[in-house]
């Protein structure tokens, strides 16, 4: 599935973009992608605050691209691509600098940890910590495959990756987050 839409539900807002009813797709596309949206960017920053504001952005975005939209893909698909790139745009923002001055950007751990999300013991948070150690192309394929219900062909489309690729990085991220389960595990049990 797209991003959460059936299919006929997007070709009828393709229909409608077609006569030029944008105020009217628009308003049926934001509550349709809202969450998809917001979940997408929660998957990539891990910020509940930072996703939320993406989401308004991807949002305006879809707005004000709307009337250009070519239907080469779907519109879940668009929108997907504007919410990815959106995200990564800001993960570039929030990259760590380095300072020429050593004191002037010390690293505090207190300040880190205040920071950080409280743990938790529930099962989405599980796996939200098992996702976050695997690498960005594996975390990307999962949440869109599983997490986005999103077929092989739709995640490698996504992603721009031929269909092999994402089938590999599905099974690599499956093997991985089964040995991050084991250690994990171990770890509980030691």
């Amino acid at each position: 599935m797209t991003l959460g839409a059936a299919p006929q539900a997007d070709s009828d807002l393709q229909a409608l973009l077609q006569v030029k009813k944008y105020r009217e797709v628009f308003a049926l596309l934001v509550p349709r992608y809202r969450d998809k949206v917001f979940r997408l960017s929660f998957s990539m920053l891990r910020n509940h605050a930072m996703a939320e504001d993406i989401t308004q952005d991807v949002f305006l975005r879809v707005w004000r691209a709307l009337p250009g939209f070519a239907g080469q893909s779907s519109l879940s698909t668009w929108i997907y691509a504007i919410t990815r790139n959106a995200c990564l745009s800001e993960l570039r923002k929030k990259r760590p600098t380095v300072s020429m001055n050593g004191d002037a950007d010390e690293y505090d751990a207190e300040v880190a940890a205040l920071a950080a999300p409280d743990p938790d013991d529930s099962a989405t948070v599980s796996v939200g910590q098992l996702l976050d150690q695997l690498p960005e192309r594996y975390r990307q394929a999962v949440t869109l495959f599983y997490m986005e219900d999103k077929s092989y062909e739709q995640t490698a489309e996504s992603l721009g990756l031929p269909l092999g690729t994402v089938k590999a990085l599905l099974h690599r991220a499956r093997k991985r987050l089964i040995e991050l389960t084991r250690e994990s595990e171990r770890t509980v049990s030691a």
